[in-house]
């Protein structure tokens, strides 16, 4: 029988998952590998949104990504510079510089930690599933729409490689599932467009490839009030931003892989991961849907291994074989990048057979959802007004669910009027409408026990009732509370109950 020393100590000393098999091992590096390769132009491409050297974008999108590995609740999602968070910060660098973009980075992480740690996770649970599909399917437009540059204006060999490497992703997965299909298609495509000596876009082309690791220092700023009264409110947004995307993306993650992560964790992960960004110079970022897609959905990653790996590998691609790296086609990564986007999209939420069942309000808030993301290119905007649609329609629809039927005893001499249904502010105002203050008869009993208290507004409205039979003589009697609807009626109404 173990001893309880050795029962206390075994958590400490079992095997992290990757180990679990050498299966899983290769499945966690080549993944690794996979979204390292896939991050390199878009960090690239997300510098220059923020208008800043493409080194700041590749840094912060190690410095994320290794860090989140560790601190992060939510296992093998990719965090790195993600363009949300550059179009907050943009400004900011072009209106006062690169140091104090990177002040604005170390203070949203601040921000982050103190918003994981007042509970801001907890709000996931007012997200509605309507909205979710909503964020699916538009985060699905939005990585093909961000493929749409690659295609313009190119050299026609683009599209017979882009068609080459859709085959490939295709394919692949029949042959073997040994090696992750993407890169299987990035590698042939890469040696085809070498060997040839085929002129097109590459991923060199993006923008040059840092040659060192990062340094970490202290941001260029006067460390004064008026600093951080500047970067203050673009920090916050950042915050915000880099938070709601990150929830999300955990969210959509643990529906794949069937598991639950902490999002309290991960949005403190997720501060602490933009603070080590921001003292090694990186621009910031969030949770990266797309590499986040390529790692879990297509490649099969499960820990916390291949997050890592995908940092790591990122530096080690750009240092020491950047030049290999910078003859990669751009025609093979929007390759993958469209099979993700086809793979993300919930094609089952657009069937005419779902829309034909689905009630129309779930169905408008997916589409406004869509419309709005797309139409801002925020996911955290379309999320929000998605979310406030939904409530609207909810409280809408469960307004007209308080009914009152009054039974009048034989006698004449008393009234039972029953409620059912959810008493909250938008019912409450009906509530009044449904008696018969004139005609009644002097005992009136409000039977409430098919019916809960939810606000202040409620209790008012009882009140309100109370008092129009009063000003004619006429006593009320309200029953069958439950205890919590009890509790509140007597805090704020004043009177016993």
């Amino acid at each position: 029988m173990p001893s309880p020393l050795s029962a206390a100590r075994s958590p400490r000393l079992s095997k992290p998952d990757w180990l679990a098999s050498p299966k899983v091992l290769r499945t966690e590096v080549l993944a690794g590998l996979v979204v390292a390769l896939a991050l390199i132009p878009e960090a690239i491409s997300f510098s220059i949104i923020a208008g800043v050297d493409p080194s700041i974008g590749l840094f912060a999108s190690f410095t994320m990504a290794v860090v989140i590995s560790v601190v992060g609740g939510r296992k093998a999602m990719i965090s790195a510079a993600t363009g949300a968070v550059a179009l907050v910060i943009a400004p900011m660098n072009r209106e006062h510089g690169l140091g104090y973009l990177i002040a604005t980075v170390i203070l949203a992480g601040v921000f982050q930690i103190v918003l994981g740690a007042l509970g801001v996770a907890r709000l996931m649970r007012f997200v509605p599933r309507s909205v979710m599909t909503g964020f699916v399917n538009a985060l699905a437009i939005m990585i093909f729409m961000a493929q749409l540059p690659n295609m313009r204006d190119v050299p026609w060999p683009v599209y017979p490689l882009i068609a080459a490497g859709l085959a490939l992703l295709v394919l692949s997965p029949k042959l073997t599932r040994v090696v992750p299909a993407p890169l299987i298609s990035i590698v042939i495509l890469t040696v085809i467009t070498v060997a040839a000596g085929i002129a097109v876009p590459t991923v060199g082309d993006k923008g040059t490839l840092p040659s060192s690791l990062p340094v970490p220092g202290l941001p260029d700023v006067p460390f004064t009030t008026s600093t951080l009264t500047t970067i203050a409110p673009y920090a916050l947004a950042m915050a915000l931003v880099g938070l709601m995307e990150s929830l999300m993306t955990a969210k959509l993650v643990d529906d794949i892989t069937d598991t639950r992560s902490n999002k309290t964790r991960e949005s403190i992960g997720q501060g602490i991961a933009n603070i080590v960004t921001g003292f090694f110079g990186g621009m910031g970022g969030c949770a990266m849907i797309g590499q986040t897609m390529i790692n879990v959905k297509v490649s099969g990653a499960r820990t916390r291994l291949s997050t890592f790996l995908a940092g790591t590998f990122l530096m080690i691609l750009c240092i020491v074989f950047g030049p290999v790296v910078s003859d990669i086609p751009m025609a093979a990564l929007v390759a993958v990048m469209v099979m993700v986007s086809v793979g993300t999209f919930d094609w089952h939420s657009i069937a005419p057979r779902t829309l034909k069942r689905m009630p129309l309000g779930e169905t408008t808030v997916m589409v406004l959802t869509v419309i709005v993301v797309v139409a801002t290119d925020n996911l955290a905007i379309g999320v929000v007004v998605g979310s406030i649609t939904a409530m609207i329609i909810f409280a809408r629809r469960v307004a007209h669910l308080a009914s009152v039927t009054g039974v009048l005893d034989p006698d004449g001499n008393q009234v039972v009027y029953s409620v059912t249904g959810e008493l909250f502010f938008a019912s409450a105002n009906d509530l009044i409408t449904q008696f018969d203050y004139r005609n009644d008869p002097a005992d009136v009993i409000i039977d409430l026990s098919a019916t809960h208290i939810w606000d202040a507004s409620s209790v008012a409205a009882l009140d309100a009732i109370e008092q129009k039979y009063a000003e004619r003589g006429k006593k009320v009697t309200i029953t069958g509370l439950n205890e919590p609807s009890k509790a509140m009626h007597r805090r704020l109404s004043g009177q016993p109950t």
